[in-house]
């Protein structure tokens, strides 16, 4: 599956994935899965997946994909309030995109290229993802000792 996206140092290699190592499922409070449901958001379609050739995150009909070069922090965060975190929002204050199951916590990715994720197409560009997934401390490890072991 070859790619067509931007050349830049967020953007993914030609050819398709090789493979992924690392998954990690999104955390769902039972209050918001009908809601999210309806957006198409459900545990079989939204995930991370952290492997040598990239960083894809997978909610629902929404995808963020870079390389995992382009990663250049991971901070936990929350609990938040709910009208902040559940589905896919666009941070006012910074630009960043959320895409939020959970209210407990969550994972906030910043990246060195911004890259698409809320809409069709290369534009708007985020410079940071925060993400809802069962374990954030996880994600942060894998992200901290690379993609290859």
């Amino acid at each position: 599956m070859p790619r067509d996206e931007p050349a830049g140092p967020g953007a993914l290699p030609p050819g398709p994935v090789r493979r992924f190592p690392f998954r990690f499922p999104f955390r769902f409070d039972p209050a918001f899965r009908l809601p999210l449901a309806l957006l198409g958001v459900r545990p079989a379609t939204a995930w991370l997946d952290w492997g040598p050739d990239a960083l894809v995150v997978r909610f629902g009909p929404w995808r963020l994909r870079t390389t995992p070069g382009n990663v250049t922090g991971a901070e936990l965060g929350g609990p938040y309030r709910w009208w902040r975190a559940i589905g896919p929002h666009l941070s006012l204050a910074d630009g960043g995109v959320t895409f939020g199951a959970s209210v407990a916590g969550g994972l906030c990715l910043r990246f060195a290229e911004p890259v698409p994720a809320l809409a069709p197409g290369p534009w708007p560009r985020h410079p940071a993802v925060t993400v809802t997934v069962a374990d954030p401390a996880a994600v942060r490890d894998a992200l901290a000792r690379g993609p290859d072991l």
